[in-house]
């Protein structure tokens, strides 16, 4: 695992982040456990709690409770409700109610990014973020968050009361995303990159038909159409390497990038995506993405 600053302290954090609540526990505590541990052995000492389920805190909380409390990360998304199917809620006190049930439950001492889950352009009000602005200054969350891939997180990331900026980053992000990360940066906000990974060969397949020559004589098939045939086709063919790690590592080349937040529900999957960082993407790679950014620009 490779680190990287984060924050105004200069403390070091892993490339990946691993996203972790009920999906993660579908197949009991002890996988759960299982993940998170192999996660620290990794390398992985940064953790982000998708809801404020209290089983999903516990069960964090446990894992590290194993290793020094200043050396592990842990974010919190806020307005995204418990997991179990409450409401968003950004009012002052639903927030402040998820903040403490999740100490409560995990025993984490403190929450290093309460992040706001996609607040809507009026769903954040003044009283809210005072409310957390006072949880800041009782050491119960060192920074705070916003979260967001729409229009509305321009507004958010110019109001300077952010700490963090979580936003989808593909390897076809377009102009604003990247104009977003730019000024978020601008106002040394910590980036946090999610939805890296699209798979292009979905959607409908084209059956494969019989080109007949004269009274049906001679006929020939024609493969069926592959994801080969559009700009990113080469992902596919990229020996050693999956499209899903090619498209994490070329995220990573991104300075501005501290960790790339990744799903994974199982040991298995959760190595090959650690092993990703330590990876050199193969020669001129890096510049065939470039080129099929344009040209998927141009058909679009």
């Amino acid at each position: 695992m490779r680190y990287r600053p984060f924050g105004a302290s200069g403390a070091a954090i892993s490339n990946l982040t691993l996203n972790f609540g009920a999906d993660a526990l579908k197949r009991g505590r002890e996988a759960g456990l299982d993940l998170l541990y192999s996660a620290l052995e990794a390398g992985v000492n940064s953790y982000r709690l998708d809801s404020a389920d209290p089983v999903a805190a516990e069960v964090l909380g446990e894992a590290l409770s194993h290793v020094d409390r200043k050396l592990v990360y842990v974010s919190l998304t806020l307005g995204a409700g418990d997991g179990r199917g409450e409401d968003r809620d950004f009012s002052a006190q639903g927030m402040t109610a998820a903040i403490d049930r999740v100490l409560h439950f995990s025993g984490l001492g403190w929450i290093d990014v309460a992040v706001l889950h996609e607040p809507g352009e009026t769903e954040l009000a003044q009283s809210s973020l005072s409310a957390l602005k006072a949880m800041r200054a009782t050491g119960r969350i060192k920074l705070l968050g916003i979260a967001g891939g729409g229009e509305v997180m321009d507004a958010y990331v110019s109001t300077g009361a952010f700490d963090a900026l979580l936003t989808p980053l593909g390897i076809n992000a377009d102009w604003k995303v990247r104009n977003r990360i730019r000024s978020a940066r601008d106002q040394d906000m910590s980036v946090f990159a999610y939805d890296f990974y699209t798979d292009r060969r979905s959607g409908p397949r084209i059956a494969p038909v019989l080109k007949k020559g004269l009274f049906g004589i001679g006929a020939q098939k024609r493969p069926p159409d592959t994801p080969q045939k559009d700009a990113f086709g080469f992902l596919y063919r990229t020996q050693n390497w999956t499209a899903e790690a090619i498209c994490l590592a070329y995220v990573l080349t991104d300075p501005t990038v501290s960790s790339v937040i990744v799903n994974a529900t199982d040991t298995e999957r959760l190595a090959q995506l650690a092993a990703a960082p330590e990876r050199d993407m193969p020669p001129g790679l890096a510049a065939q993405i470039e080129m099929a950014r344009v040209v998927a620009s141009q058909a679009a």
